[in-house]
């Protein structure tokens, strides 16, 4: 039988075939039982030109060369960080600040409602009452390497007090580095205070 006629013919799967040594007993050549020339159904043209092309011309190459080519053509994806950076959202969760009102005085009024809601246990606060009568922190410390970045102290905050701003940059050599203390904090909300209430407007009628 021809290449072209094997080709053109393709069998049944679960047919029983006659094994090697079986068409060897018998002089040699492959004789085929009624049984399986009943089983075996022609192909299509079709699909014998399909797969001869495959084999023959190396499609596959050609239209691997090709995908290269369209996705070396795409925008890239990649920034050339730290000289170019991605968008941040104005819901990113950064390091953390203490804002100040526009006069000047800090917002924290020591409800200690952060400390309260905190699954971390990191932030601590001590207060005491001012001459005025206003209740204010003496002492804010957050422990950054117990703050899991969860956003409680922000959401519990009734005047939007302690934030997390748009800072992820703030990594350090030392652990003692990352205990904050109330200085560090209002430091943080002055340099990012531009940004952090930009956020928090942008925002607003989501919280």
């Amino acid at each position: 039988m021809s290449f072209w006629a094997l080709a053109s013919r393709r069998v049944i799967p679960g047919t029983v075939q006659r094994s090697t040594n079986a068409a060897a007993a018998i002089g040699g050549t492959r004789q085929m039982s009624v049984a399986e020339k009943d089983n075996i159904l022609p192909t299509s043209w079709e699909n014998i030109f399909e797969r001869s092309s495959k084999i023959f011309f190396m499609t596959e190459i050609f239209r691997a060369f090709w995908l290269s080519g369209e996705v070396a053509m795409k925008p890239k994806v990649t920034i050339n960080y730290p000289y170019e950076k991605g968008y941040l959202s104005p819901r990113f969760r950064g390091e953390h600040a203490l804002r100040r009102y526009p006069s000047g005085d800090e917002r924290c009024i020591a409800c200690k409602l952060c400390e309260a809601a905190c699954p971390a246990q990191a932030i601590t606060i001590d207060a005491e009452e001012r001459e005025d009568g206003a209740r204010r922190t003496t002492r804010y410390d957050i422990d950054m390497t117990k703050c899991i970045y969860c956003g409680f102290c922000q959401e519990a905050c009734p005047v939007d007090a302690i934030v997390e701003g748009p800072n992820f940059e703030f990594a350090t050599e030392t652990h003692e580095e990352l205990l904050y203390d109330k200085e560090k904090l209002l430091s943080n909300g002055d340099k990012w205070e531009k940004q952090i209430a930009k956020n928090l407007l942008s925002e607003h009628l989501y919280r």
